[in-house]
């Protein structure tokens, strides 16, 4: 697959302290405020499901808190009936003016047959073909960041 990009990243400068920012990305609940595809989450401790809309498509994510370093770094792990779908999230670097936020995603779906499923599944649901699904997040990682950076602008 000749020019399909893996991962993604997009950063965003947050004039609100890393403290704030973890705390407002930690609780998945509000994901919904600043994500242009969650509309609503499911927490249940290290884990949450997600219900995500794109147009005419609803699918829903199971995740797995991977990393929850306070202050520093949030990750999940993204999966879709059992099957490894994709790796989201953000690193927090302080800076002078606040904190440097870099929102990454990685595609998980890496081979055989468990690969096809998943790629077949997403475009079922999301109506999205793996191969374009990087461009598709690299654009709402932008919406998201900026959408993060107003809601810690008002809690600061």
């Amino acid at each position: 697959m000749t020019g399909r990009e893996w991962s993604v990243e997009e950063s965003l400068e947050i004039p609100a302290p890393p403290q704030t920012v973890y705390a407002a990305l930690a609780d998945v609940r509000r994901m919904k405020e600043w994500s242009p595809e969650v509309v609503w989450v499911w927490p249940r401790g290290d884990r949450f499901v997600g219900i995500n809309r794109k147009a005419c498509w609803v699918w829903f994510a199971t995740c797995r808190i991977v990393t929850a370093d306070p202050g520093r770094e949030f990750a999940f792990d993204n999966t879709t009936f059992g099957l490894p779908v994709a790796r989201w999230g953000y690193r927090l670097t302080p800076t002078e003016q606040g904190t440097l936020v870099t929102e990454y995603w990685t595609d998980r779906r890496r081979r055989g047959w468990r690969r096809r499923l998943a790629e077949l599944l997403g475009l079922v649901f999301t109506g999205t073909p793996a191969a374009r699904r990087a461009a598709l997040n690299r654009a709402g990682m932008r919406t998201t960041l900026r959408r993060l950076s107003a809601a810690c602008r008002t809690a600061a």
